[in-house]
């Protein structure tokens, strides 16, 4: 006998399973003979996550043909749809799954003859009965028209100020336009029945709004005898919490850890024996309204006139099989579920062909074989001793209830961690409860914990903690802890998530016992390597760093003292400093300081610092600073000493040049000043004598110009020179010392 089952499923999604209904018998003297009164599907499995969605299991026994009606508000049906799976394990099928669809309240709205919104004034009812035909009472006058405009006019006050109105104009039977101020001796009410109609179905809609938020599902379960069915869903539910208790015997006892979970049925139903699992981690799940329906905007296009359309008949496919099977499925024969990557999930199946609603053979052996052969096969086995004998073709959906029969405590959960309880458990709805999920010894010492900042600063005042090793072989879920020391409460706090076999510190009191200064004691830089090569000189130094902790213990039992040390960027311990343990942030070392003693605790640390410089522009504090750091040795610096030499006399050279220019430039300024002189001369006796002055005076700066122009190409050519010897002594200079 196959199994026939309707599945719907998505991926991440959160549900409540509300109270289920009775059940509704069917109509045909065939049908009420095969139904037995109302089924019932309890919850018996709850998962619930760290994101705030649960995951949950429904079982239960059908007979013939019955329906099952499911409630859940808005928000709950939105995740469900997006989650629910329902299967009839026993030969039976699902033959449908229907609910009430509930149109936004704007788009319900549109089917009014008038057109209001969800906010609506008085002034707008109004103007949205423009053209109605209403009835106006003023006292005990009435006057019957048709509404012809709504608008506010200012009107003066007696005390000389102005006051908005609305003003309602109508057209009587007579043609006359009658205005009337609304105010509260003024009543308008529509004359036609259907705009009466129309207006408290507004009110009725708009009242909706605020009703219980309720959306029923029924699932049709259609089938001979007695059955299983099975329905599973996530819902979002409160987020599930971890707290511990951590005890610690007096020596030589073994440190104990229990842990609890603390979780809430706030779903409208009770939980009556339960297999009940929390885990440890957040799979992704998000909200999407898709219980509701939605309209699109589609485009208007015009109908072109000039184009008249014809009505025209298609040819037929020649393809076999298109548009056969019931309910127009694709495909005539049994389809076949197809392996990974082809059909959607392993453990496929054959299935027959018209499943109600049209959903084809092939595709539902395909798509879904995969959800099947993993449900369906861990659910028929918790069955077994109630069920009829099922023949199961799918040898794939026998192997997966084989394997799924699994009932760790604690275990992996693909990367999350799961927290199964071994005894069943009730929670009644709108309760909350708090369960156990850890019993181990563990691992722990007790420690005093102080953590400095990178300016050495001790950063707060000592704290009593546990350095404690996850040995219990769980995952310990991230919540608050307390501890309990020699039968009394010594202190609380907060706890991330812990792995297995990891190590952590926490804390959970002050240790008003333990003082801790520090200091820096040293501060430097030293040398270690200079590489000089095509002209560049690159100094390797290393900088040092020396902080000194002082601990003291004012208290008569030792202490075991965890100081944490900041680890900063490019700075190294040096070597004979090993750390007992390391994070992230910091170093951990351990001070051990007997009763009324003190301890030092010496951290020494260094960096490398590097200082590149060009050889050819060195300059004489930078050739200063080498030689008092002892950076260089004197080889090397007496070769330094001639490149600088080299410069000088460069610089001289220039300034030479320099000098000249300036000179010829003065001469080229005089020049200019003595020939407008010249131009502005008339020809006169005195006049002439003052131009033969001015051009002996022109021919001499001449005869300048001309020397100063040969001493600078001179000066420009020893210029060349020098600079090559400079560049040949530079790239000569090589060096690879480690100092």
């Amino acid at each position: 006998m196959r199994i026939q089952y309707l599945c719907v499923t998505v991926l991440c999604a959160g549900a409540t399973f509300g109270q289920t209904a009775p059940v509704r018998q069917e109509k045909t003297e065939a049908e009420v003979k095969e139904t037995t009164g109302s089924a019932s599907l309890p919850v018996k499995k709850v998962v619930l996550y760290k994101n705030g969605v649960g995951y949950f299991e429904h079982t239960g026994r059908v007979h013939g043909n019955q329906e099952l009606g499911i409630e859940f508000t808005t928000a709950q049906l939105n995740d469900v749809l997006k989650s629910l799976t329902v299967v009839d394990l026993n030969g039976g099928k699902i033959s449908g799954v229907r609910y009430n669809s509930v149109a936004p309240l704007s788009e319900r709205l549109k089917s009014l003859q008038i057109p209001l919104s969800e906010d609506v004034t008085s002034a707008a009812f109004l103007i949205a009965l423009r053209g109605t035909r209403v009835e106006v009472r003023n006292g005990a006058a009435s006057t019957l028209g048709k509404v012809f405009s709504v608008e506010t006019v200012k009107r003066e006050t007696a005390k000389g100020g102005t006051l908005d109105v609305t003003q309602l104009a109508i057209v009587t039977d007579a043609g006359e336009l009658r205005l009337f101020e609304l105010g509260p001796g003024v009543t308008v009410r529509a004359a036609e029945s259907e705009i009466r109609e129309d207006v408290s179905r507004y009110l009725n809609l708009v009242g909706s709004t605020r009703s219980k938020d309720v959306r029923r599902m029924t699932i049709s379960a259609t089938g001979n005898g007695d059955r299983n069915l099975f329905v599973s869903y996530i819902s979002e539910v409160p987020v599930w919490k971890s707290t511990y208790r951590i005890v610690l015997p007096k020596a030589p006892g073994t440190p104990f850890l229990q842990g609890w979970a603390i979780i809430d049925n706030t779903v409208g139903e009770d939980w009556k024996d339960v297999q009940l699992s929390m885990v440890s981690g957040s799979p992704q799940s998000f909200i999407q309204n898709i219980s509701q329906p939605y309209y699109t905007r589609r485009p208007v296009v015009p109908l072109r006139q000039s184009v008249m359309l014809t009505p025209q008949a298609h040819e037929a496919s020649m393809e076999e099989g298109i548009g056969s099977g019931a309910g127009g499925g694709i495909g005539s024969g049994n389809g076949v579920g197809l392996g990974p990557g082809e059909g959607g999930g392993t453990g496929g199946g054959t299935f027959r062909t018209g499943v109600a609603g049209g959903v084809p053979g092939g595709v539902a052996g395909g798509s879904m074989g995969g959800v099947l052969g993993g449900v369906v096969g861990r659910l028929s086995a918790g069955n077994t001793e109630e069920a009829n004998e099922v023949e199961i073709e799918e040898k794939d959906a026998l192997s997966a209830l084989e394997n799924e029969n699994a009932g760790a405590v604690g275990g992996n959960l693909g990367e999350l961690f799961e927290y199964s309880l071994k005894e069943k458990i009730t929670v009644l709805k709108n309760q909350s409860a708090l369960v156990p999920i850890v019993q181990s010894p563990i691992e722990a010492e007790k420690v005093t914990l102080v953590t400095a900042r990178e300016d050495g600063e001790v950063q707060g005042r000592p704290l009593r903690a546990l350095w404690l090793r996850n040995t219990s072989g769980l995952t310990l879920d991230g919540g608050t802890f307390n501890i309990l020391e020699e039968d009394s409460f010594a202190g609380e706090g907060i706890m991330d998530i812990l792995h297995p076999g990891e190590r952590r510190l926490l804390s959970y009191a002050a240790d008003t016992a333990v003082r801790v200064t520090s200091k820096d004691e040293e501060e430097s830089k030293t040398a270690k390597r200079v590489f000089i090569v095509k002209g560049v000189m690159k100094v390797t130094r290393e900088e040092r760093s020396e902080r000194v902790y002082t601990v003291h213990n004012a208290d008569t039992t030792p202490r075991q003292v965890i100081l944490e040390h900041p680890i900063r960027d490019k700075w190294k311990l040096a070597d004979d400093l090993k750390p007992e343990d390391s994070g992230a942030r910091y170093y951990r070392f351990r001070v051990a300081v007997a009763p009324g003693k003190t301890e030092k605790l010496v951290i020494k640390e260094s960096r490398p610092d590097y200082t590149s410089i060009r050889i050819s522009a060195i300059t004489d504090n930078q050739l200063k600073l080498l030689v008092e750091e002892k950076t260089i040795k004197p080889a090397l610096e007496a070769k330094l000493q001639e490149v600088m030499g080299k410069r000088k006399e460069m610089f001289d050279v220039e300034q030479e040049m320099r000098s000249r220019q300036t000179e010829m430039e003065a001469i080229d300024k005089d020049q200019a000043r003595l020939r407008e002189n010249m131009k502005a001369l008339k020809g006169s006796a005195e006049e002439k004598a003052l131009l033969q002055r001015y051009t002996r005076q022109l021919d001499g700066q001449e005869d300048r110009l001309a020397a100063l122009k040969k001493e600078n190409a001179d000066l420009l050519a020893k210029q060349v020179k020098l600079q090559t010897e400079l560049d040949r002594m530079v790239q000569e200079i090589a060096a690879n010392e480690t100092l």
